[in-house]
């Protein structure tokens, strides 16, 4: 024992003189310092043993890899796959992890040329395995696909692996296709779900290989194999989402409605793939390259890449698009889209290889925002550019009123979104708009409204001056001045705008209506208007009185002529017009007739002479804005 203990000892001494000896010249220098130490580490015990050590060892070494290169080739040159008995899987796996022992602890004596030698054949059978291992992997990916379980359940009986956005009818008609094989949706309706891509079993295989690959060196051929069939299965999964690849120049070549289609399809795919797919993939890619973090991060981004980028350049375009006002509530929903998934784009894309999609998701998000500004300037051009040249019949409501204050209406039911929109940027306001009364302190978006309604309020202005008659065109704007007050009043411009601007524009219609009865009664009431005059002969009064009667029944015959074809479509302020102008005509012509029906002159032929009793002026009045076909006009 004694004996074999001291060679032991011996034996660890030439080991340590070889291991640390870099050259022939320094071994010798090591063995005597252990010759000096310990007479039994002489040089003569140790180095006579040396060569027949060395020997020895890459002897060993040589036994070893042709045991491995036996196990390895009979693997490598298999022809079926190794994977379908876990037996083989076991026993390659075993024997790979043994070369890579070997190589490990070898490495460190490459110096000597027979052990390097020993190890260029270790690693070119190693080469050789990762090769048959990549392969092996590429099927496991692939039958991975063909073996989910579809009929798998989950949550409401719908499969794990086959979510959709699909109608039931477009469902029908894919059930006989028998030559898809990569798992795809069906339809869902919740977003809180994570679904396993592939069978745990094979997810638990590939797993086993990547730690062999990644290790070996061999992580970029495992992630693209991974990558590639994963980012099919993404693209199979927008396809059957409705999602079409476009480009710029497609998404532009298409009709507004076609158009809108799109973006309802994008919109469903953009929140089954960034809250579902997407999820899912990184959870994949985190259990089959498990403690590989960095071939796991290349991993996702390799796989997700071309399916972000296909949902954001379509969002893209959509931004660059037409800025026309009618587009701006389709790009209002995209804009909401892209900002609600900003957390799923922080949380899926957080590591740095995926950097660059999560920052060029901002991006786009941020040039939707400057799309939405620009369709409110493009609205301001259209306001301005609108022409006065044809009037509206009827001083009624004018069109590009109907439509504008329709327009915010609606806008405003995405208030928030558009305060968002309008404070990230509040430079973009108008120069003039920001000078406007008492807008210091209140939102851009307010401050936008505000300056809108002062461009249709110059607009209309415009237009009334096309009227002739002064009554008319005070009665023009006071029809759309009160449009755009009830408009304002039932939506949220009322709390955009405020209510001192509501009481402004109110008492600009009650000018409006003052203005109205000054051009259209005055006259009347001037020719009414009695005379207190006693030295006026009698038969002078008499001949005054019957030509004041005279003009009045003129007057009035006109005006009600003209003004029963003119407009006003609010049956409340049609009301009040008639009944103020006859508060203000009835007193004054039953006085005018009692004065007239008193003078003894006119004798008997009073009747003659006076064409309109009281209930008939009254009548005629009430008769008053019917419109051209009898209408009062429509509001919308």
């Amino acid at each position: 024992m004694a004996q074999n203990g001291e060679e032991k000892l011996l034996a660890m001494a030439r080991h340590i003189a070889k291991t640390l000896g870099r050259n022939d010249n320094m071994a010798d220098d090591i063995l005597q310092i252990f010759s000096n130490f310990d007479g039994r580490f002489s040089r003569e015990n140790l180095s006579e043993k040396l060569g027949e050590e060395d020997s020895r060892a890459c002897a060993a070494l040589d036994h070893v890899l042709k045991s491995l290169d036996r196990q390895i080739s009979l693997y490598v040159a298999a022809d079926h796959p190794i994977w379908v008995d876990s037996a083989d899987s076991s026993a390659f796996l075993d024997a790979i992890d043994r070369l890579a022992a070997t190589i490990r602890d070898w490495t460190p004596m490459a110096g000597d040329k027979n052990v390097g030698v020993c190890l260029l054949r270790a690693e070119d059978l190693q080469q050789q395995a990762m090769f048959r291992i990549e392969e092996e992997f590429r099927g496991l990916m692939e039958r991975g696909g063909e073996s989910l379980e579809l009929s798998r359940g989950f949550g409401n009986g719908e499969s794990a692996a086959n979510l959709s956005c699909d109608s039931e009818e477009e469902e029908e008609e894919g059930e006989g296709d028998s030559d898809d094989q990569i798992p795809t949706a069906r339809p869902i309706g919740d977003y809180d779900i994570v679904i396993d891509a592939l069978p745990s079993g094979i997810i638990n295989d590939l797993h086993e290989m990547a730690k062999r690959m990644v290790p070996a060196g061999f992580g970029k051929e495992c992630s693209h194999v991974f990558s590639s069939y994963r980012r099919e299965f993404l693209e199979e999964s927008l396809s059957r989402l409705g999602l079409k690849k476009l480009s710029i120049e497609d998404v532009h070549k298409m009709t507004w409605q076609e158009l809108e289609d799109e973006i309802e399809r994008w919109i469903k795919a953009a929140n089954v793939t960034l809250r579902i797919l997407f999820p899912s993939e990184r959870r994949l890619c985190d259990r089959v390259f498990y403690g590989f973090s960095s071939a796991a991060d290349l991993s996702f981004m390799e796989v997700c890449r071309g399916s972000t980028i296909q949902l954001l350049n379509f969002a893209d375009a959509v931004a660059i698009g037409s800025r026309s006002p009618e587009r701006l509530f389709k790009i209002l929903d995209v804009f909401e889209t892209l900002r609600d998934l900003m957390p799923e784009f922080e949380s899926v894309f957080s590591d740095q290889y995926c950097l660059f999609l999560r920052n060029e998701a901002i991006t786009i998000w941020k040039r939707l925002g400057e799309a939405i500004r620009g369709i409110f300037m493009e609205l301001e051009n259209l306001i301005s550019r609108d022409p006065a040249k044809v009037p509206v019949p009827g001083g009624g409501l004018h069109p590009i009123t109907r439509y504008v204050m329709n327009y915010l209406r609606a806008a405003c039911r995405s208030r928030q979104t558009l305060e968002q929109v309008f404070d990230e940027n509040a430079a973009a306001i108008p120069p003039m708009a920001a000078k406007l009364e008492d807008r210091a302190s209140s939102s851009s978006l307010s401050v936008q409204m505000a300056w809108i309604m002062e461009l249709l309020e110059s607009n209309l202005e415009a237009k009334s001056k096309i009227y002739k008659d002064p009554a008319l065109c005070a009665l023009f704007m006071m029809n759309n001045g009160k449009y755009i007050v009830q408009k304002v009043k039932d939506s949220e411009l009322g709390s955009l705008l405020g209510d001192d601007w509501i009481r402004k524009h109110t008492a600009k219609i009650r000018q409006l209506h003052v203005n109205y009865q000054r051009s259209s009664w005055n006259k009347v009431l001037g020719v009414l208007k009695l005379e207190n005059n006693n030295s006026v002969a009698a038969n002078f009064t008499a001949k005054s009185m019957k030509d004041k009667l005279k003009l009045f029944n003129q007057y009035f015959e006109e005006i009600c002529k003209n003004q029963s074809n003119w407009v006003i479509f609010d049956q409340q302020l049609r009301e009040e017009i008639k009944i103020s102008v006859i508060n203000l005509l009835l007193p004054a012509y039953q006085s005018f007739i009692a004065r007239f029906q008193s003078i003894p002159e006119i004798g008997r032929n009073v009747e003659k002479h006076i064409k309109y009793g009281t209930e008939e002026i009254d009548a005629r009045i009430n008769d008053l804005f019917r419109g051209a076909s009898g209408s009062s006009g429509g509001r919308k």
